[in-house]
């Protein structure tokens, strides 16, 4: 079964929860799934990309955008980045700097904090590296109803990793808000981001 395969089936299931969930309303404002009220509230105890302790209390007061990944993914990763990076440069600089990335690696065997440092730099300051022993990951995967699993090694170890691929958008106050796909555009995404934080204030 191919990552892209496990990624596509991961977010119909996640979808069907928050569809069933949500239940029938009107016309939707945002091209994003409207998640308020349907998922939990950002919650964890991890560790940043500078090796501290941090939990979802850091990052209070900001727009958080939480994506699951790893620096070793060839296309998924790369591509959501840099779709992301593209959609905050249409907001403006002081709108832009009260937004975190938070790119979540589960795999933490080989992503420390260092090569996350490394990773997330490339993409910008708003990018933030974030990882925690399996427990941990397991216990946020969960709350998020997303799952993940690793590949068997080739002949020099390396191996790849299935995950999300959804992007989940948090409010200043830690509250779900928005679930993203891979279809929705740069521009829809910043559009998105303009109208919640409109409707924010």
């Amino acid at each position: 079964m191919t990552a892209h395969f496990f990624r596509r089936h991961t977010f119909a299931g996640l979808m069907c929860a928050v569809l069933l969930l949500a239940g029938c309303g009107g016309e939707p404002e945002y091209t994003a799934h409207d998640i308020t009220g349907v998922m939990p509230d950002l919650a964890f105890e991890l560790t940043d990309d500078r090796g501290e302790k941090v939990t979802e209390a850091d990052y209070d007061g900001r727009l958080k955008l939480l994506f699951f990944g790893y620096t070793n993914c060839p296309d998924i990763c790369p591509a959501t980045m840099s779709r992301i990076r593209a959609a905050l440069g249409g907001l403006d600089d002081d709108t832009r700097n009260d937004v975190d990335v938070l790119f979540l690696s589960v795999d933490p065997e080989r992503d420390t904090p260092k090569r996350l440092k490394q990773y997330t730099s490339s993409f910008g300051d708003e990018f933030v590296g974030l990882t925690g022993n399996q427990d941990q990951l397991k216990t946020f995967t969960k709350r998020y109803r997303v799952t993940y699993g690793y590949g068997e090694p080739n002949d020099n170890g390396f191996y790849l990793v299935s995950h999300s691929s959804a992007i989940f958008v948090f409010g200043p106050d830690g509250r779900s808000r928005l679930l993203v796909n891979q279809t929705e555009t740069v521009d829809e995404l910043t559009a998105d981001l303009k109208k919640l934080l409109a409707d924010l204030e």
